[in-house]
């Protein structure tokens, strides 16, 4: 009898909330605020925080802290303006740090 395997699934590293699916990343080769991180294209179970202009290493962006629903951890953030035209396809895009999330169902 074959066993049945869910999603490959995101976590919050802190409570074990899924955040975001491992279908929804577009590149890993992303840099957070505490080393690795990868840009995904949805996540679920977040509340944001204040919108904020932050220069990051690709320029100035307007971006919103991304926290845990459950226990309010920052994760990442979302890009909600890129001033750089070069840079627009990530509005609306998610960071999650790599330190902040764990696999499940892998």
């Amino acid at each position: 009898m074959a066993e049945l395997v869910g999603p490959r699934l995101y976590s919050c590293c802190n409570c074990r909330n899924h955040v975001s699916l491992h279908d929804d990343i577009i590149s890993k080769a992303f840099q957070g605020r505490h080393g690795r991180a990868f840009l995904f294209s949805h996540a679920m179970n977040i509340v944001f925080g204040p919108k904020e202009d932050r220069l990051l290493i690709t320029g100035l962006h307007t971006v919103a802290n991304v926290h845990c629903c459950d226990c309010r951890e920052v994760l990442g953030w979302k890009y909600e303006r890129a001033y750089e035209e070069t840079q627009k396809y990530k509005e609306g895009k998610f960071i999650l740090e790599k330190s902040k999330i764990v696999k499940e169902n892998w």
